[in-house]
Formats: structure tokens, C-alpha cells, sequence
């Protein structure tokens, strides 16, 4: 996967599974702070990538990066996301707790972490 779509399905994941508005993320592999908004309702997802200024998000399981032109599967189960990313053909496993969403890569074979700032 690409690092921004690692970001903003770990935010996603965080969105659907904690029910609350993301206001920004911390990716932990980069040191860097995002611009990541994102808000769940039901099964519908409306995030804002800022830093690419693009729009993700449809309704589960199957959501849709305009800036890749591309879907990624997300099923929720409790505290954790699995999903299937098209772009990269990888799928990815993400736990969530309230303050940071840890994503597994099995492209990558590589774990990376993530802080969530929430409204």
C-alpha cells in the first residue's frame, strides 16, 4: 500500500470503529501530521484527504480514493478493520483503540501506527 492510503484507512477504520469525527492523524513511519478528516455514519464514510486535497469514502464495503481512482474493501468486526486494497492487490488488517489505529500491511509484512486526533 501506499503510505497516504495506509493513513487514511487507519483513520477510516478509527472513524467507523470509535464513532467519533476524526480531525487529524499522526503517522508514526513518516513523523508527520496530516490533514485527515473523517466522519462515519452507519455504513457511509466522508473523509478528506487534505494534504492531496482529494475526497474518500462510499458506503461499506466498498470505498473510493479520487485522487487514485481506485477502491479499497474495509469490513468491520468489533475493534478491527480488514480490508483489500485494489491499487496495490494487498490486503491489510487495522486494531483500533481510542487514540491511535495500528495497520498491518501484509504487502509490506510490516506494522505501522498511527495517532488519531478526534472532535
Amino acid at each position: 500500500m501506499q503510505p497516504h492510503t495506509r493513513a487514511i484507512v487507519a483513520a477510516a477504520a478509527h472513524a467507523f470503529v470509535i464513532g467519533k469525527i476524526v480531525s487529524g492523524v499522526f503517522d508514526h513511519a513518516r513523523q508527520q501530521d496530516l490533514q485527515i478528516a473523517a466522519e462515519a455514519r452507519g455504513q457511509r464514510l466522508q473523509l478528506q484527504d487534505g494534504d492531496r486535497g482529494v475526497r474518500f469514502g462510499g458506503t461499506l464495503p466498498e470505498l473510493y480514493d479520487a485522487g487514485d481512482k481506485a477502491f479499497v474493501s474495509l469490513e468491520i468486526s468489533g475493534n478491527r478493520a480488514t480490508g483489500y486494497d485494489r491499487q496495490s492487490s494487498g490486503h491489510f488488517v487495522v486494531t483500533v483503540t481510542e487514540e491511535q489505529a495500528q495497520l498491518y500491511d501484509y504487502s509490506a509484512e510490516a506494522w505501522f501506527a498511527f495517532d488519531i486526533r478526534v472532535v
